[in-house]
């Protein structure tokens, strides 16, 4: 089996040479309009496989999990670019469990299913996409939708770290695209041991996360974090050093709890 950092190398340069828009019916001696190559620095490719590699790796390709987040149980099952997530809870003895199948959700109440609006189920959608987001993490980096760019080096806490930038394209990125992100990854393990990101809904904001109790389960790396705010339009790259301050608010806990492989 290759190496995951030969697949990442080769995947991420392989999409930027080919990606084209759908061909149409055209004379002949009119050219096909293509899109433009996508293409990352090799400082960004590498940071990332870098990254995945110490977090799961191949392992993410077809792993199963549960875990419990916030009194909800999810699951996941991943099948190459297929995958089913799962969300079950209870409220007032009431049994709701919500599938994610490929994008297709389907929510049953005590087995039965039920009709959702087009804005609840969006609602449910991206709820439980968020949450396995960031419980899955660098894993969903390798998105199509995904645009990495080098940040360089910084000292955190007097630990060595390379900073990765992410931004998402508008077609396929979801309700979120404009959403801004920094991964600072861990020059001797290569986990991420900070993120952050702004956000557009509503009034706007910026978060920091800051990991703890990170460990393995059966190959794959899950973490807790601390989550801290800061004012709206601060920098996501000022943040560590705000952290060093003590000048963030603590927000909440991202306590995935519970975490078993199926």
């Amino acid at each position: 089996m290759k190496s995951l950092v030969t697949l990442i190398l080769l995947g991420i340069f392989t999409f930027a040479c080919s990606s084209e828009k759908p061909q149409t019916t055209k004379g002949e001696n009119e050219q096909v309009e293509q899109a433009p190559a996508k293409t990352f620095s090799p400082e960004a490719t590498a940071l990332l496989a870098k990254a995945l590699q110490a977090h799961g790796g191949d392992r993410y390709e077809s792993a199963h999990y549960q875990f419990v987040f916030r009194d909800k149980t999810y699951a996941f099952k991943n099948d190459g670019a297929s995958y089913r997530y799962e969300r079950v809870q209870e409220k007032e003895g009431v049994k709701i469990k919500d599938v994610l199948d490929n994008g297709e959700l389907v929510r049953t109440v005590d087995g039965k299913p039920v009709d959702l609006t087009d804005k609840l189920r969006r609602g449910i959608s991206e709820s439980i996409n968020s949450v396995i987001y960031f419980a899955t993490l660098p894993h969903k980096l390798t998105d199509a939708s995904v645009n990495i760019e080098y940040g360089g080096e910084v000292l955190i806490k007097d630990f060595k770290y390379e900073t990765l930038h992410v931004t998402f394209d508008q077609e396929g990125g979801g309700v979120d695209h404009e959403d801004q992100y920094r991964y600072w990854i861990n020059l001797a393990t290569g986990r991420i041991d900070y993120l952050a990101y702004n956000y557009q809904t509503g009034k706007g904001g910026v978060r920091f996360r800051e990991a703890y109790h990170s460990r393995k389960e059966e190959g794959i790396v899950f973490q807790n974090y601390v989550n801290y705010k800061a004012p709206v339009g601060t920098p996501l790259d000022s943040l560590p050093r705000m952290l060093e301050r003590l000048a963030l608010e603590q927000l909440s806990m991202i306590e995935t709890e519970e975490v078993r492989a199926l």
